[in-house]
């Protein structure tokens, strides 16, 4: 039999249970008789916890849950940083075989390294053939390294990666899938890379793409396979404990320990090692966005709990009196508190399971928001469990900030002295009217700051998209080389079968109909370039003179629309002789030549002179012409860099990209150009095309994604701060609605009722707005990296949110006050 002691305990748990499901079926009555009430609450957290869980989902597989790699935590890329500021690159990220020998045998900071270097291989088959997407000569333990196993078939082993052995390489599954339909029977068999047969081995699972390739192969000593020999970069695993830090001062001794026998070419006079997590290598600078955008939803769901504590702290509040009745009864303070907190309970409940499912249809929209290659293809944004447990944190901390706190403060005093008095006229000021308005004023704060942060992004944006590039991107199509060709010709060959090849392809563009005019360079502008140290006879510098270049024909100009300001233009004999000129931009003659003609001045481009490339050494070219600028990307905005413009034919090192101007779709032209080369040369395939005009769109996509998402959280914020503006106003009013009554029995007029509320309401908002003014400027600052064009304290914007805000609360408090202003003084004398 039981005993006394539990028998007692079990009794006072029936009780307590009992009690308990008292109190939530009165809490269900009331939520449901007060349903106005419970479906703002609901809404606002809802909102609330739904934006937060899908930005926590962004957040945590951006960061956390990146790439599929074993301890991704510890591993590090790193890269030789050139600190004379002039001459030589800005640093390099490729080591030769002789560095990577020494780096991964004298190191102290890693447990183990892999190299790689990506490579581009002609799958021959039959007669035909195609160039396969990126791939990547690897060292055999990377596998092993990453933590990574065949979907089937095997990796790689030790036997490999041996001179003589056989050639073999591995499939992604994304290349299995779509070249290869998925035929699990090609496993083994031997395919022709190049001119060498090569036995597929294995298959990678579907997350897996390492060094952004499609199929790996081991890397060889051997000459004749697959080597490391023409720079490889390294990643290495961090030692338990090991610091960043520690790496740049370890690898740092390795390296100058190296330039002693290394070519001045190979190693800048001062450099230093620079290591980086693989982790902020992948992101760049999405990290930041990912930070902005955590910071914005944090504010967001201050709003919602804000709001919702200032509901239920009205309502709290307009239940003084049914409060104090339950004590004189013999409730308790805490069956009191146990009460009003089991309400929030069921609201907050309510409200995340909404918010998930909010969460789960959001999410598939900010995931298709997000530009293609912000993130690795590997990365898998989706509702997990570490993000569903933050998000029931959240959840419980939403229910104390929501529910305890106004529990706590209605409780607090004399509750015996509120029978006393009046249900409906001591509430609109006191403690609890202070803690109201608080919360009002907090929300419009954060407000301030979200919506300011929306408008400097959205100012922004338009600056970004409206500028005027200095020539029209629409109608431009192009298309690109693919890099290898004629890779195994000499040097000599190989310039003149391109100079060849882009003389007759570039005749057979300008004869298609439809085509206005075409044109060769190195890359397609506005977007992409080349930059080169830039020197001139007589005139040393100590600063890097950074130039950008084009090695392009002579209808460059003209493809772009570039008007020719001073001299002349390079001709169709001078590309086809491969005569040392050069045409300028505005903005090299302004910064190289203020107050002087540059034309006749010799220019020397310090890339030509690197050993590795095909290119004229130690030449000057001579400028005989001046075009108009055009824009190119900066940093995080378009400016006018001095470039300069060279003949394609002096060299064989450049990409070879096409550009065509037309007078119809552009995109029309894929497949005859397409058709065009095959008859020119049927070894030589296109490796990128598109639009101009279609490259600047997805460009956008990244500013666009930022300002969407922001732009969101701060509407959904506005609208928070109207509902409970308005709703908090509609329960002051309520409450006062004796003390209305008796203004308007000694004579005060409707338009005096109106602007008392209005003017209430205003006061607190306008409190909000220069809280949220304050703030804002210091914080917009974290901003500064995401905008261009716009100051982070642009007046503008500042003032636009202010006004925009005292609109909002006009509108808020316009319902309470009219519903103020409407109040029959008697009725409202005669119900007390």
């Amino acid at each position: 039999m039981a005993s006394e002691n539990e028998l007692g305990f079990r009794a006072r748990v029936a009780v307590l249970t009992d009690s308990l499901l008292r109190d939530f079926r009165y809490a269900l009555r009331s939520l449901r008789k007060d349903y106005r009430f419970s479906l703002v609450a609901i809404l606002a957290l809802a909102l609330g916890i739904g934006a937060s869980t899908v930005v926590f989902s962004v957040v945590y597989n951006a960061m956390f849950e990146t790439v599929p790699y074993k301890n991704f935590s510890r591993l590090v890329v790193f890269k030789i940083e050139n600190l004379v500021n002039a001459g030589g690159s800005k640093d390099r990220t490729y080591f030769f075989s002789n560095e990577v020998r020494a780096i991964r045998e004298q190191n102290h900071v890693f447990e183990e390294m892999i190299a790689f270097e990506n490579r581009r291989d002609f799958y021959k088959e039959g007669k035909s053939g195609h160039y396969l997407p990126m791939g990547a000569a690897v060292t055999g333990n990377t596998f092993d390294f990453l933590g990574a196993t065949p979907l089937f078939g095997r990796g790689f082993t030790p036997e490999d990666s041996k001179p003589g052995a056989p050639a073999v390489f591995v499939l992604s599954y994304q290349l299995w899938r779509d070249d290869f339909g998925g035929d699990q029977q090609i496993l083994g068999k031997a395919f022709v890379l190049g001119d060498r047969p090569t036995t597929l081995v294995g298959v990678m699972p579907p997350r897996f793409d390492a060094f952004n390739a499609n199929y790996w192969m081991p890397a060889k000593t051997d000459k004749t396979q697959p080597s490391l020999e023409s720079g490889a970069r390294l990643m290495g695993r961090l030692k338990p404990g090991v610091a960043l830090s520690a790496v740049a001062q370890d690898l740092d001794q390795i390296a100058h320990e190296l330039q002693r026998t290394a070519s001045k070419d190979e190693f800048p006079e001062k450099f230093a090692v620079v290591p980086q997590t693989l982790l902020d290598s992948l992101l760049g600078n999405f990290k930041q966005t990912l930070w902005a955008l955590l910071a914005a939803v944090l504010l967001l769901l201050l709003i919602a709990c804000s709001n919702v504590a200032n509901l239920l702290l009205a309502r709290a509040t307009s239940r003084q009196r049914e409060m104090a009745m339950r004590a004189a009864m013999g409730a308790s303070r805490s069956q009191l508190v146990r009460q009003l907190f089991i309400e929030s309970v069921l609201l907050t409940t309510v409200a995340s399971a909404v918010g998930c499912a909010i969460a789960f249809v959001s999410l598939k929209v900010v995931v298709a928001l997000i530009p293609v290659g912000t993130l690795p293809a590997a990365t898998s944004i989706r509702l997990n469990l570490p993000v569903l447990l933050l998000t029931l944190g959240a959840a419980v901390i939403t229910i104390l900030l929501t529910g305890l706190a106004p529990a706590l403060h209605v409780v607090r005093g004399d509750l015996q002295s509120r029978l006393a008095g009046s249900n409906t006229g001591a509430g609109g000021s006191g403690r609890h009217g202070k803690l109201r308005g608080g919360l009002v004023v907090g929300q419009v704060a954060l407000s301030v700051v979200l919506l300011i942060g929306a408008g400097l992004l959205m100012r922004s944006f338009f600056v970004l998209t409206r500028v005027d590039l200095g020539f029209n991107p629409n109608n431009l199509f192009y298309f690109r080389l693919d890099p290898t060709m004629y890779a195994k010709e000499p040097n000599s060959v190989r310039k003149t079968k391109q100079n060849a090849l882009t003389q007759r392809l570039l005749e057979r563009l300008r004869a298609l109909p439809g085509v206005t005019a075409a044109s060769e360079s190195t890359q397609e502008p506005p977007l992409m370039w080349d930059w080169s140290d830039t020197i001139i006879p007589g005139r040393p510098h100590a600063e890097r003179w950074e130039t950008r270049y084009e090695i392009c024909s002579e209808d460059y100009f003209k493809t772009l629309g570039l008007p020719l300001l001073h001299g002349r233009i390079f001709s169709q004999d001078d590309v086809l002789a491969e005569r040392f000129l050069m045409v300028v931009n505005q903005a090299f003659a302004r910064q190289y030549f203020p107050n002087e003609n540059p034309l006749g001045q010799r220019i020397k481009l310090d890339v030509m002179d690197r050993p590795y490339l095909n290119g004229p050494k130690d030449a000057y070219f001579e400028i005989v012409g001046v075009v108009a600028n055009y824009k190119t990307r900066g940093d995080n905005s378009w400016q006018d860099f001095p470039e300069v413009y060279v003949p394609y034919s002096v060299q064989a090192f450049s990409w070879r990209t096409f550009m065509a101007r037309t007078s119809i779709d552009p995109t029309l032209f894929l497949g005859t150009v397409s058709k065009e080369l095959s008859k020119l040369d049927p070894d030589v395939r296109i490796a990128k095309s598109g639009t101009v005009e279609g490259e600047l769109r997805k460009y956008y996509r990244g500013p666009e994604f930022e300002l969407v998402t922001l732009a969101a959280f701060a509407c959904v914020g506005l609208v928070l701060v109207i509902v409970g503006v308005s709703s908090v106003m509609a329960y002051s009013v309520s409450l006062r609605t004796h003390e209305i009554g008796v203004r308007m029995a000694i004579g005060a007029q409707r338009s005096n009722i109106l602007n008392l509320v209005v003017f209430g309401g205003l006061r607190l908002i306008a409190t909000g707005i220069a809280l949220g003014l304050i703030a804002s400027y210091g914080l917009t600052r974290l901003l500064a990296s995401q905008i261009s064009g716009v100051s982070v304290t642009d007046p503008m914007t500042f003032l636009g949110v202010a006004v925009a805000l005292v609109a909002a609360g006009v509108a808020a408090c316009l319902i309470p006050a009219r519903q103020a202003a409407s109040v029959d003084p008697l009725v409202a004398l005669r119900s007390e």
